[in-house]
């Protein structure tokens, strides 16, 4: 394998090469709820040896051909299961039929947080995501109301799954090593996301919240054209980052109720 993570590193990917972190992110899939696993950029196969040893059916999707040339030479076991595709762009809720899956992989920095938005998009499917990120994105994910790191990723996934965040890893376990180190963290669907609030509306009310952050909502959703009686409402005198998830569902309602 270490002949081939040097002839790759001209990709700028950085290897997982320690046994143990690979086993303990594998191992942090519970696997209740579902029989299908989804790595993500699986490379040279590091994580996918482990999840090949538990008791569910793996799928890898990779978008580099080098990478899933070796897939299919190494784990032949995965035979039809290997997708040489953008999971950015795939179907993939198509792919697994409308049955459940749980999405874990060493994820890619540049394109973590769009993995995260696509996953809350196949949220029906996904009751389980696992995996590890840039340390700051997954504290981010993680965080509360209060905190300087709380923003749209923390309200949106918090709005749907459980989030935890599980262990650290050090950047001395890639080849080659990345300037930061990285997290593994944990989302668990919750048993009522279904919200009672318009969905798509609260993708929009967040986003323009944290867009203008240091402002109070009073004037960050001004696009909303709202009624001068709801704006009296108190909290739009507040700052987005001063909300909880729950409070960000409610102000989805005044405003949602406020546009009948």
């Amino acid at each position: 394998m270490n002949d081939k993570v040097r002839a790759k590193k001209h990709l700028g990917q950085h290897f997982l090469t320690d046994h143990n972190i690979a086993k303990k992110i594998a191992d942090t899939l519970t696997l209740s709820g579902y029989s299908d696993v989804l790595e993500i950029g699986p490379g040279m196969g590091m994580l996918t040896q482990y999840l090949l040893q538990k008791e569910v059916i793996a799928h890898v999707v990779e978008i580099d051909k080098e990478s899933v040339a070796y897939l299919g030479d190494h784990f032949p076991q995965l035979k039809d299961r290997i997708y040489a595709e953008d999971f950015l762009k795939y179907d993939i809720g198509s792919l697994f039929e409308g049955k459940s899956f749980a999405i874990t992989g060493n994820f890619p920095y540049n394109i973590s947080s769009q993995i995260v938005f696509k996953t809350l998009a196949l949220r029906d499917q996904v009751p389980e995501f696992t995996g590890m990120f840039q340390k700051e994105v997954a504290e981010r994910i993680c965080e509360t109301a209060g905190s300087k790191a709380y923003g749209i990723l923390s309200v949106l996934t918090q709005a749907f799954y459980h989030a935890e965040y599980l262990f650290t890893v050090s950047e001395r376990v890639f080849d080659p090593p990345p300037k930061v180190k990285s997290g593994v963290l944990r989302l668990t669907r919750k048993d009522n996301y279904k919200l009672a609030c318009d969905e798509k509306l609260l993708f929009k009310v967040v986003k323009a919240a944290f867009q203008q952050r240091r402002k109070t909502l009073r004037n960050s959703l001004k696009p909303f054209h709202l009624s001068p009686s709801l704006k009296e409402d108190a909290i739009f005198g507040q700052r987005p980052e001063q909300l909880s998830v729950q409070d960000f569902i409610s102000l989805t309602q005044k405003i949602e109720n406020d546009a009948v």
